[in-house]
């Protein structure tokens, strides 16, 4: 068979138009050109009477080639020409699902006259999630095809949805993908060629199958998790013009809506994001020809909150891991702990009894070293101090087998002086998870100056063994993530000082996107992280006698956060809802008179300004110590690490999309006007200076 994009062939009046174009058959222009040319050639051949779109890959269709976006040739256009010469089509159109129908994918799927596919498929219009809508008909056929409370549901969440939760969509579904071939031939045979072919387009929305309220309410429910994104909103819009207006008005409606939504910074960003998340696994050190180190057992060092949510993860992917605590009261509550966060997902419905005794089942425990003797991986996650950590390493030097990966989970520390406490610095590499380590999807993978090559493409292949996304980063205090969150949280406990309440602060951060602001997110760390943290790095804050001082009187006064019900707000018992506290003002107040530095009224923007602007600004130096490879890898951190709103594309992006000139402007105007604080802390970054003078940006 010739691999043309869309390959045509004719057997016993059946034309086939099989879609080849690896990996998910992505829509490019060589695929819609060929369906194209495929059903005009089937229309002009008298011996063919049924059409079959299908592939040959295991992926019906992955939809459009987001590629296209910034070409700006969409032609032959989807909507217009594609789907509507094969829903014109004078002989039937048979859509035979192989594999998952996304975008475009589905939305050619619903153009066909019938569907056919196998109980294991899904299918979904996940375009919210680029910060547009289905622009090909789906929001208008769809809501022709199922319940419109279910078209809305699939249309705003992007979600992926089991073919058997839309039997209406479908003319058949077999039991296994191995049946298509023989169900579609039946179906084809007993198809009545006399009887008037079923357009999805021709069905009108019946207005009495729904409550006409459903769209403002569904608008309304959704506020919440919506908060800041365009597209969901204008999706509803979408699905209620297909009850409201005749097929080819609506179709006009859609795209109108469409073309709104690609015109938003939301769009961008949220385009920037998808492609730079596939660009992280992209790196320069290592290629196709470096070997990769099997890992079939894994070991996990600390068996506290980070232990065991890193423990889960390699056991929810049918991995075992040997947990080692040397003291047996705190190895049996970790193992504890693990067991009960099974059972309450078991209590959701997400997990069964019998995956809840399978992952417990790969989880073992031991207070001796000399068990690790045979782990593929260990992951060292015990308390954030050097001399602790190189007592772990020089033990694991000792029992782990040649080969064997020595992994340390620090958020903060030098790698380099970890690993020269083992004879075998080559096998050392950092592997920073995020807390709760079983649920939030970064994993900063950070090579030491003597990781080997193979250690790192081992690393990053099993991330995505363990569903993680993985972004390779340098050694330097804190890496990427916590570093840049050090001058954020620095700027957002100065700005109290200065006169800016917490809530004020907080609440210009949850607008700005972040699900909370520094404060709240302190207390629920535990402020006395950062406390450790400081007493650790005096010589880099010591000229600065401001920094974070209110955060320190907290900390020795035992108001750590909301684990003891006080920290920079009060906590009533059982209740995560932060209180303002009249006496932290006070604590600022008097800091603020002992240190000279003049209270006074501060504006949000000057409080974003100086949040947000600093963090960029040390992503900028970040790139140039080559500690990023890129920026779009920073994005990633952010988004995936720290919350940053994937409408705004990460911190980088937002810069970019607001203008270097503008973070650069506002960077010399607080060095100049905050005095000595100022030039210690709002120097720009070469690289801002340089890209902003040039008009360029970051990615």
């Amino acid at each position: 068979m010739s691999q043309s994009a869309v390959a045509y062939s004719v057997q016993q009046s059946v034309a086939s138009l099989i879609m080849h174009n690896p990996p998910v058959n992505a829509l490019g222009k060589a695929v819609r050109v060929g369906l194209v040319e495929g059903i005009e050639k089937a229309l002009a051949d008298d011996a063919v009477k049924v059409i079959v779109i299908t592939s040959d890959i295991g992926f019906f269709s992955g939809g459009a080639d987001i590629s296209e976006f910034s070409t700006g040739d969409f032609e032959p256009n989807l909507s217009t020409v594609v789907l509507h010469a094969i829903e014109q089509s004078t002989k039937p159109v048979v859509a035979v699902l192989p594999g998952p129908a996304f975008g475009g994918g589905l939305e050619l799927a619903l153009a066909c006259h019938y569907r056919i596919t196998h109980k294991a498929n899904k299918v979904g219009l996940p375009e919210v999630n680029l910060g547009i809508l289905p622009g090909a008909g789906g929001t208008q056929r769809l809501p022709r095809l199922v319940p419109v409370q279910q078209a809305l549901d699939m249309v705003v969440s992007g979600r992926p949805q089991s073919v058997t939760k839309l039997p209406s969509v479908f003319a058949e579904i077999v039991d296994s993908v191995e049946q298509l071939p023989a169900a579609t031939q039946t179906f084809i045979e007993n198809l009545d060629l006399t009887a008037d072919i079923p357009r999805t387009c021709d069905i009108t929305v019946d207005s009495a199958s729904f409550d006409p309220a459903l769209f403002e309410q569904y608008a309304e429910g959704i506020k919440k998790q919506a908060r800041g994104f365009f597209a969901p909103f204008n999706c509803i819009k979408a699905v209620q013009a297909a009850t409201e207006l005749p097929f080819p008005e609506g179709l006009q409606r859609e795209g109108e809506l469409f073309l709104e939504c690609m015109q938003t910074s939301q769009a961008r960003a949220q385009q920037h994001f998808f492609f730079a998340e596939r660009a992280a696994g992209h790196v320069q050190d290592y290629d196709k020809s470096t070997p990769v180190r099997d890992i079939k057992k894994v070991a996990v060092i600390g068996a506290g909150t980070m232990g065991g949510g890193i423990a889960m993860n390699f056991a929810n992917a049918g991995i075992p891991v040997t947990m080692l605590e040397l003291q047996p009261e705190a190895l049996e509550k970790g193992l504890s702990v693990i067991r009960g966060n099974y059972e309450r997902t078991a209590k959701k419905g997400k997990l069964t009894a019998e995956d809840v005794e399978k992952r417990m089942s790969l989880l073992t425990g031991t207070t001796s070293y000399a068990d690790l003797a045979d782990v593929d991986l260990v992951i060292e996650a015990v308390f954030e101090k050097m001399e602790v950590k190189q007592a772990v390493f020089k033990s694991l030097d000792e029992v782990c087998k040649p080969g064997a990966i020595l992994a340390t989970n620090t958020s903060t520390l030098d790698i380099n002086e970890i690993a020269a406490a083992t004879s075998r610095p080559q096998d050392v590499i950092g592997l920073h998870f995020f807390s709760p380590a079983n649920v939030m999807k970064l994993l900063e993978i950070v090579k030491a100056e003597h990781t080997a090559p193979e250690v790192i493409k081992t690393c990053m292949q099993m991330a995505k063994i363990i569903r993680k996304v993985a972004v390779l980063v340098g050694v330097c205090f804190g890496f990427v993530g916590n570093r840049m969150i050090e001058a954020y949280g620095r700027e957002a406990n100065r700005l109290m000082l200065e006169g800016a309440t917490p809530e004020q602060v907080d609440k210009v951060i949850y607008k700005f996107g972040l699900p909370m602001g520094p404060f709240t997110m302190g207390d629920m760390a535990g402020l006395d992280i950062g406390y450790f943290v400081r007493q650790s790095r005096k010589a880099f804050i010591e000229h600065d006698p401001s920094y974070c001082v209110v955060a320190d009187k907290l900390v020795e006064d035992g108001r750590v956060g909301l684990k003891a019900g006080k920290g920079v707000y009060l906590y009533e018992p059982g209740n995560r809802q932060p209180i303002p506290d009249e006496s932290v003002l006070e604590i600022a107040k008097q800091e603020a008179a002992r240190l000279g530095i003049e209270q006074r009224k501060i504006s949000d923007q000057e409080i974003l300004e100086r949040c947000i602007y600093p963090l960029i600004n040390e992503g900028a130096l970040i790139l140039e110590e080559g500690i990023a490879a890129k920026a779009s890898d920073i994005d990633v951190i952010y988004v995936y690490g720290y919350g940053f709103p994937v409408y705004r594309g990460g911190p980088m992006k937002f810069a970019d999309e607001i203008g270097l000139d503008k973070v650069l402007t506002a960077m010399n105007k607080y060095r100049e006007q905050l005095g000595d604080y100022g030039e210690a802390w709002f120097k720009p970054a070469p690289l801002l200076e340089k890209l902003a003078q040039q008009g360029k940006t970051f990615n």
